[in-house]
């Protein structure tokens, strides 16, 4: 069984050597154009040409929790692509959220802002029942992030295209459900994947029916948001803020209006970062009990784009 190994901007070496001692009887090398084909693929970013010489692959399994920069490509038609289900990122995007979250409740941020200007402060506490939080994607990193919030006591809703049952989550489902969720919601935390249904989603028309005084936090993709309605919600007062880790472009150009807009705060697409030795653990699973003829969890529908 050969693995081909095509992960740009990625140092090869340290997954080389964890894919052979997870996988000893397995031969994994770093793809180069006109290699011997493989039965597997390891990827991140791979070039067309990594799939179009490919022609034998069984599965691509994606390094990285998304996958729709891969949809955009020309995939092998008898290949599965197969995304990460967890591999330690989704504790990382709980902590992420619910320290945006807390930081604005708090006015964390406005402490510290007095602080660096020697000012001794007071701010009156808020009600966290005055603060219900909506998660748009109930997915698996959806779903953490939604249990943990609701253990700060905060009203958690949740939204997802098709009906889910969280404990604790009030859940909305599908388009007919989605001005409820938004009118329910004050904070709105986006963990969607990207799709053309999605692309765009947080927009005036949406993000205009949050709660008075809103917050977006935005750790899924740059597409799903249009920064000039963000600004213009935030400099009108509709918004009283915005956390954002993911951008249309990446790194984000000098320039951009986010990195000085007094109501945003910009973090370098760190939310949840792949762990290398448990997504190396979770493919080789997902290998060896493919090579058995078993399913495996996380194949994406290519069509539907998750």
């Amino acid at each position: 069984m050969r693995i081909s190994f095509c992960c740009s901007n990625t140092k090869p070496e340290p997954w080389l050597a964890g894919f052979r001692a997870a996988l000893p009887q397995v031969d994994i090398e770093v793809w180069a154009p006109g290699a011997p084909l493989a039965d597997y693929a390891v990827v991140w970013s791979p070039p067309q040409q990594f799939l179009d010489e490919q022609t034998q692959l069984r599965a691509l399994f994606n390094i990285g929790a998304g996958v729709d920069a891969l949809l955009k490509l020309r995939l092998p038609a008898q290949a599965q692509l197969v995304r990460l289900g967890d591999a330690g990122m989704s504790v990382q995007m709980a902590e992420y959220v619910c320290h945006a979250l807390i930081r604005h409740f708090r006015e964390l941020d406005a402490y510290e802002a007095d602080v660096a200007h020697g000012k001794w402060s007071y701010r009156k506490p808020r009600s966290r029942a005055d603060w219900p939080v909506g998660i748009m994607g109930l997915g698996v990193l959806g779903e953490r992030v939604a249990r943990s919030v609701a253990q700060f006591e905060f009203p958690v809703m949740g939204w997802s295209r098709s009906p889910r049952q969280v404990d604790g989550v009030r859940c909305f489902a599908g388009e007919a459900q989605f001005s409820d969720f938004l009118a329910a919601s004050k904070v709105l935390v986006c963990l969607l994947p990207l799709t053309a249904d999605t692309q765009n989603i947080m927009r005036r028309e949406t993000l205009s029916q949050l709660q008075p005084g809103g917050y977006v936090i935005n750790v899924a993709r740059g597409a799903h948001l249009v920064d000039e309605d963000l600004i213009a919600l935030l400099d009108e007062g509709h918004l009283a803020g915005a956390m954002l880790d993911v951008f249309r472009e990446e790194p984000l150009p000098a320039g951009h209006p986010f990195w000085q807009h007094p109501k945003i705060t910009v973090t370098p697409h760190t939310s949840a970062r792949t762990l290398r030795d448990e997504t190396i653990a979770q493919i080789a699973g997902k290998i060896e009990a493919m090579q058995r003829g078993e399913p495996v969890s996380g194949v994406v529908d290519v069509k539907r784009g998750y």
